[in-house]
């Protein structure tokens, strides 16, 4: 309440008009505000040992207690209590030797499951997918030409949901190839699909996808929701083909708006695990043997498309916020499998990080 009334105060009304989601990049001298918000949270939150930790928290009937995915710190310093509709609640920390955040306790993986049982398809081909196609659009321009041209090359989208990326996929002559823990996911996809086709399970599940030798192999949204990443991510660099690369859209957790909106930032969901940075996904690719690593700023999906009603000047100014801070309130990432990868991919405006010296 003290931050809205500052608002207030600092700003009148002349920002009342522009989303939330759009607020904090565009009014004058807020982006430095939140960074210093940021730091005084982390001197002041409590660090302590996970046995300590275990002591304050219930740990429910599919949840178990871990330390940090990234560098194996067993500290937790607690940040976030996140709640949502019917009742969801969880706790957020951060690990004080690397920064990674993570849910915690977490979900077992054998139980993992459970959170897409029944009626997560319905949740995907609600409101929530209305322009989901569009932001996989624009994903896929800013990392140009990957994508341009899918002829005689094999991609799979892991967590492939009703198939409304496998679609593109298709359009674009892709082989494409989906799998999806949700079976009435899977069961909508492939009504919807006329080549590609996509499997309840696992990949080692399929013989067609275990086979490996994909060129792109894509996570929309699924980063968040994966309770063991680095046997995940192994996984999928054995699923590459040489010059092969990983594209990964997930939400930032250096993103300004967790910064300013703390356990009610919108990528705190019911489902969500773990949430990374630019850091920490470094840390995981560079650990399950990529060779490197590019970013491309998400600046809003109707500043991308021309569609916003923000006027010029604000425009302007959300891009070099978004540039001067965090890349956004989503993360976009491209691994690279290989230098072949590097080299064939890695031109153009992309700069590319090598995660291995």
């Amino acid at each position: 309440m003290a931050y809205k009334l500052l608002g207030r105060l600092a700003y009148g009304s002349r920002y009342n008009k522009v989303p939330w989601g759009q607020r904090v990049y565009v009014r004058p001298g807020e982006r430095l505000v939140r960074e210093a918000q940021w730091r005084l949270l982390l001197r002041q939150a409590p660090i302590m040992s996970l046995a300590e930790y275990q002591r304050q928290r219930p740990l429910g009937e599919i949840e178990e207690f871990l330390s940090c995915m990234m560098c194996g710190e067993s500290r937790q310093q607690p940040l976030f209590t996140p709640t949502g509709g019917k009742g969801w609640r969880y706790h957020v920390v951060r690990c004080p030797s690397c920064g990674f955040l993570y849910r915690n306790p977490n979900v077992r993986p054998e139980r993992l499951g459970d959170l897409y049982a029944t009626g997560y398809s319905n949740f995907l081909t609600g409101k929530y997918a209305a322009n989901r196609q569009r932001r996989y659009d624009l994903t896929m321009r800013s990392f140009a030409p990957v994508f341009d041209e899918g002829k005689e090359r094999r991609l799979l989208d892991f967590g492939s949901g009703v198939g409304l990326f496998l679609e593109l996929a298709e359009q674009r002559g892709f082989d494409a190839y989906g799998v999806d823990l949700s079976p009435e996911s899977v069961e909508q996809a492939n009504q919807r699909l006329s080549r590609a086709r996509t499997y309840f399970g696992a990949p080692e599940d399929v013989p067609e996808i275990a086979a490996g030798g994909f060129d792109v192999i894509t996570l929309w949204s699924v980063l968040a929701h994966l309770p063991r990443p680095l046997e995940d991510f192994q996984r999928f660099r054995s699923l590459l083909a040489p010059g092969g690369v990983l594209l990964i859209l997930t939400v930032n957790a250096r993103s300004l708006l967790l910064k300013a909106y703390g356990s009610a930032w919108s990528g705190f969901t019911k489902n969500h695990l773990m949430f990374y940075s630019s850091e920490t996904v470094r840390t995981l690719l560079g650990r399950s043997g990529f060779a490197g690593v590019a970013f491309a700023p998400h600046y809003g999906d109707t500043i991308e498309a021309g569609t916003t009603r923000l006027p010029a000047d604000l425009v302007a100014r959300l891009r070099r916020n978004v540039e001067l801070s965090d890349g956004g309130n989503m993360m976009r990432v491209l691994a690279f499998a290989d230098e072949e990868a590097i080299g064939r991919w890695g031109g153009g405006p992309l700069t590319v990080h090598r995660l291995h010296s």
